[in-house]
């Protein structure tokens, strides 16, 4: 099959490469003219033949809504536009009006797989009209891994993205336990080879999954992982996810609790634990920290005046 990729980036880039080992033909532009094939998208639509499918891989926001519009003037009717970024579920209702009004197609695809999708195959959550997805079967057939699972047609546009946003809301809360797991290890004084105890779990446990086997990877380089700093962004995806829970009224404390915790990471003093520092100082005369690294003995606290 013949498909027009834009956005040739560490997912693009390896999503175009398996679709050409896997048989099918990839005009693919990027703003980096080392990795594009063409110079610009309209001569990447010039290339494909009607009736085209295009994929955009671009960051989400601004970056998609920019390549949809352009692609809504250049597609023709019967042609097809597949998201495979990040993009936020609202947003492809949207998309999917906008390009409706042209007769053209739309389809949402969550993707996941990172940067071991090229050999591991990509995980695809898909939303679209039916008659459009089925049109795209060889694309997803060869981009997703062999076997049974690793493909879903959720439901109607949206449904894609949807689906990837929880997965990745179930992903923050994993990676919070695992990362609780071993501070609480680390911090025993009967365990004295934490790398060990993770290894072990690998097999035989219920908790065994391809995380806990990247856990395992990140311990066999760095042991203590004295190399990193415990500062982690977020994707969007998990404040999207919360919000949607809001929205729904579906109570998902592990997941919301995983994402304030990557907030939490990002602050070098947190000024919530001054407050708290401050008023068991006013209370119970316990010692505070100084900001200056000397520590200020809770005696000298005189009690308030109620």
């Amino acid at each position: 099959m013949e498909l027009g990729i834009i956005g040739l980036g560490k997912m693009g880039g390896n999503m175009a490469e398996r679709l050409r080992r896997g048989g099918h033909t990839v005009v693919g532009y990027d703003r980096n003219p080392d990795v594009s094939d063409v110079a610009t998208v309209e001569e990447l639509v010039q290339r494909l033949a009607a009736p085209r499918a295009v994929w955009v891989m671009v960051p989400a926001g601004g970056p998609t809504q920019e390549t949809v519009n352009r692609l809504g003037e250049l597609l023709e009717p019967g042609d097809v536009v597949i998201d495979g970024g990040n993009s936020h579920y609202v947003d492809d209702q949207k998309h999917g009006e906008q390009l409706a009004a042209k007769d053209i197609g739309f389809v949402d695809c969550g993707v996941s797989g990172g940067v071991w999708g090229l050999q591991n195959g990509y995980a695809l959550m898909v939303g679209g009209d039916e008659d459009n997805v089925k049109r795209l079967m060889p694309i997803f057939e060869t981009l997703k891994p062999e076997g049974e699972f690793g493909f879903v047609h959720a439901g109607k546009i949206g449904a894609g993205h949807f689906a990837k946003m929880v997965h990745n809301g179930v992903e923050y809360a994993m990676m919070q336990a695992f990362g609780e797991g071993y501070e609480l290890l680390e911090a025993s004084d009967v365990v004295t080879d934490v790398p060990a105890v993770f290894h072990s779990w690998q097999e035989g446990t219920v908790i065994r999954s391809w995380l806990l086997d990247l856990m395992n990877r990140a311990l066999a380089e760095d042991a203590t992982l004295d190399e990193i700093r415990g500062y982690a962004n977020d994707s969007g995806e998990g404040r999207w996810t919360v919000q949607a829970a809001v929205d729904h009224a579906v109570p998902l404390p592990a997941i919301t609790a995983s994402l304030f915790a990557r907030f939490a990471s990002r602050q070098d003093d947190s000024p919530a634990m001054k407050v708290v520092a401050a008023l068991r100082n006013q209370f119970g005369g316990h010692a505070v920290e100084s900001a200056k690294g000397a520590d200020s003995p809770g005696a000298d606290v005189k009690p308030p005046q109620l």
